[in-house]
């Protein structure tokens, strides 16, 4: 029997693992290759799928050919090309003229939703969606009703865009569907609602965040996905340059103080918060967290989830965690003066704190935090850095062309802070990169987000200033002057290198810049 060590795309014939269930497969440890030639080709682990093919070649009037393959590569080819089989679109098709009025009951525990093709046909749809936002690497989606029709949207690499439109008879039985899973009250529908569900998809183990709330046309629903199996990342990782890198290293090695991350939501505040703690996780090191809600497990660190129902807050946990006798405290969010000042009042008596902050850039933490109604010296004394941060859209590598930059697009590297932009190989001109769309990327140039950064450490010259009272404009131009890149110049360095676009840079940075000079 021929040994077989991977199994491409070509390899599948899609329409024929249509046919066959994935319980079937991946219970017999079997996946099915192709018909040709009168065989029925498919790559085995050991007898029980060859008997296997045997019973599916006698299904399909065929002879039957086995590859030998290894276990691994004969799981991950189920989950793989299982995967790329339906979607929301087509399973739409079976729902007209369907019983709509009846929801299936919750489940009982985790399991693949691939394996869940005999269901009714709302749960087939809202199955599809997961799939199919899983495949697209989707992080959030979006159930939008309106007057006469229902709409569901993707969020993939920060970018919202259309992928079905349900007839409007369905959205409370998908509403309710949700909310059966999410464990929330399917009679209420006057009040906002939040909950979670935990699902394998394609065997993956998916956390989604769920939020449903009323509006003028029915119950809306946001749905946040998160991989529980993805791993940690390094600070290298998330896209800090080598000597920002070098400086947040160093202001981690401190035993007190206070290191702020700000931006809007969905910045990557949290995976960058995460990576260091990552950094500096260590068998002598008593970390502790409290967060809403904890999105990764971290071995060895004390995660507390907020609850406010029964009054447990950023500011009780944090108080609580201070009896703990913790070495480093992450605070997931300070919302609030009272968080802020148990917070400050930790740094200083011999804690590391990390935590975030909602602002457009590093130095108006200063200011967010003064008009919360903290004391500015007791600012000045505590805090130690302050990283801003955005994320944009990497360039796809499969489609990656480089082109000749406009006039326009030259006069963003007219800083003395920006590098210059690189010739193209054999000739003088400069040049920049481009996505021209491709199917890995399906046609929009990019895959995958890095962060652009701005860290601003807070010296003894910025303590002075922050202790005076200056505006967070001057203690921003103050720090520009002493070499602090602002998120802008570092965006246009990581285009100058082909890592985005210019393009990109300037969409998640055009608000925080209108009107100043980078």
């Amino acid at each position: 029997m021929e040994t077989i060590t991977t199994i491409k795309d070509e390899d599948v014939e899609l329409s024929l693992i249509k046919d066959i269930p994935l319980s079937f497969a991946k219970g017999n440890l079997i996946m099915p290759l192709k018909r040709e030639d009168g065989k029925l080709i498919a790559a085995v682990v050991d007898d029980r799928g060859i008997l296997a093919l045997l019973e599916l070649s006698k299904h399909f009037g065929l002879k039957p050919l086995p590859l030998s393959a290894s276990a691994g590569i004969v799981i991950d080819a189920i989950n793989r090309f299982y995967g790329q089989v339906g979607s929301a679109e087509e399973v739409m098709g079976d729902i007209t003229g369907e019983d709509l009025s009846s929801v299936a009951t919750e489940f009982e525990k985790p399991k693949d939703i691939l394996e869940l093709t005999e269901d009714a046909p709302i749960i087939r749809l809202l199955n599809a969606l997961f799939l199919q936002a899983v495949k697209e690497r989707s992080s959030d989606i979006h159930i939008e009703p309106y007057e006469k029709e229902l709409d569901v949207r993707m969020r993939v690499d920060g970018i919202l865009h259309k992928v079905l439109s349900p007839p409007k008879i369905i959205q409370d039985a998908l509403i309710s569907r949700i909310k059966i899973m999410a464990n929330l009250d399917i009679a209420e529908k006057r009040l906002p609602q939040d909950g979670r569900i935990r699902l394998l998809i394609g065997g993956r183990d998916i956390d989604i965040r769920v939020s449903i709330v009323p509006t003028a046309f029915g119950e809306r629903a946001v749905l946040r996905l998160l991989d529980r199996k993805q791993g940690l990342i390094g600070l290298w990782e998330v896209g800090l340059n080598k000597d920002d890198e070098k400086m947040v290293e160093a202001l981690l090695k401190r035993t007190n103080g206070i290191l702020l991350v700000t931006g809007p939501t969905g910045s990557g505040k949290t995976t960058t918060l995460y990576a260091a703690l990552n950094r500096i996780h260590a068998e002598e090191k008593n970390i502790i967290t409290v967060e809403d809600p904890v999105e990764y497990q971290l071995k060895g660190v004390g995660q507390i989830q907020v609850n406010p129902k029964i009054g447990l807050t950023f500011a009780s946990g944090l108080r609580s965690i201070l009896r703990q006798d913790p070495d480093v405290i992450m605070v997931g969010e300070i919302r609030d003066f009272e968080t802020a000042e148990i917070a400050i009042q930790a740094s200083l008596t011999g804690h590391l704190v990390l935590s975030t902050l909602h602002t457009n850039d590093a130095p108006s933490a200063i200011t967010r935090l003064i008009d919360m109604g903290v004391e500015p010296f007791l600012i000045a004394s505590s805090l130690t850095g302050i990283i801003a941060q955005r994320l944009v859209r990497v360039i796809c590598p499969h489609c990656k062309e480089s082109y000749k930059p406009s006039e326009a697009e030259l006069s963003y590297f007219n800083s003395s802070l920006v590098t210059r932009l690189p010739a193209e190989e054999g000739h003088s001109s400069l040049y920049l990169y481009r996505g021209k769309g491709c199917d890995r990327c399906g046609g929009k140039g990019y895959i995958g987000r890095t962060g652009i950064f701005e860290l601003l450490t807070i010296n003894d010259e910025i303590r002075h200033m922050i202790t005076e009272k200056i505006d967070s404009q001057s203690i921003k131009n103050r720090a520009i002057s002493r070499g602090m890149k602002t998120l802008r110049v570092d965006g246009i360095e990581k285009a100058s290198k082909g890592i985005t676009t210019l393009e990109e840079v300037l969409r998640v940075t055009q608000k925080d810049y209108a009107d100043i000079s980078i």
